[in-house]
């Protein structure tokens, strides 16, 4: 589908504006977070759980960016969604990785993208300028549609990503995650044992956002996961492919709830057969997408 692209001066004013506001996010989950955190309450299952700090998160970001752009769309992981009047729509996780930072675990993310289309329907959108930030560590991935990839860590000069050439797939690191839901995650260790096998290993690092990013940067060779929504993968889709990455569906398919599979174009080709096999396997059961 064609989709149109902002022009060059508005995407890097998309580009910044995600940066800015995911820095502040990310000043405000680590530097506010009580130690007696609370759960406000629960989504899918007991084990999916949403934290006070995930609202004010995404309040804050939906508040900078409304009054940086009133016309533009809105979708955050949690409530307070707004249609647009402009091309644009904002796509927000305000915490990638809630369990992770519930336990205290440096493995979270704030994700920000401005995406064209309608992220509520795949294959009808794509994220045109984005970033993620590990406010633990300080490293920012951000990007723009044809400009390239980048990471900060901390104060240091942004380094641009180029994804590297892959191993083959039986010395490949993949990244996975599972869902919350009790079918979900019987199918995906369904998958995951045909998988496993025919990998060097698998890390489950508990942010999707952060290891699609780890991927353009080389700390995994590829990744792949069902059950991700438009929050947990535009920014890091944006890094990934402009690092010279592939993020992909199953059989043609875009990135969806469905499968998402993502490594360098050679890697990707033989890890996407894999996991297909591995899905039709597993079987097509509803109640796990």
């Amino acid at each position: 589908m064609d989709l149109p692209v902002p022009d060059a001066s508005t995407l890097e004013a998309l580009e910044a504006l995600a940066v800015d506001v995911c820095r502040e996010a990310g000043r405000l989950i680590v530097g506010e977070r009580p130690a007696d955190l609370g759960v406000a309450k629960t989504k899918s299952s007991a084990t999916d759980i949403v934290t006070v700090m995930d609202q004010r998160a995404q309040d804050l970001l939906r508040s900078r960016l409304q009054d940086a752009r009133p016309s533009d769309g809105f979708l955050g992981e949690e409530e307070g969604g707004t249609d647009g009047r402009s091309e644009i729509t904002w796509v927000v996780d305000p915490i990638d990785g809630t369990v992770n930072y519930l336990y205290g675990i440096p493995s979270y993310a704030v994700s920000v993208a401005a995406v064209v289309g309608d992220p509520t329907v795949p294959g009808a959108w794509r994220p045109v300028a984005g970033a993620v930030v590990n406010p633990v560590t300080q490293e920012l991935f951000h990007a723009r549609a044809g400009s390239g990839a980048w990471l900060r860590r901390g104060d240091a000069p942004a380094v641009r990503l180029e994804i590297a050439d892959p191993p083959p797939l039986g010395q490949a690191l993949v990244g996975t995650g599972f869902g919350y839901a009790t079918t979900r995650r019987a199918w995906q260790a369904r998958v995951l044992l045909d998988v496993l096998p025919q990998v060097r290993d698998i890390r489950r690092i508990g942010s999707a956002a952060l290891d699609l990013c780890a991927v353009a940067a080389g700390n995994l060779d590829a990744f792949y996961e069902r059950g991700l929504n438009p929050w947990d993968m535009a920014a890091a889709w944006l890094v990934l492919t402009e690092a010279g990455g592939v993020v992909s569906g199953l059989g043609g398919e875009p990135p969806s709830p469905t499968m998402v599979v993502a490594a360098a174009t050679t890697l990707h080709t033989e890890l996407h057969e894999v996991v297909l096999r591995a899905a039709q396997q597993a079987g097509a059961d509803a109640s796990a997408s």
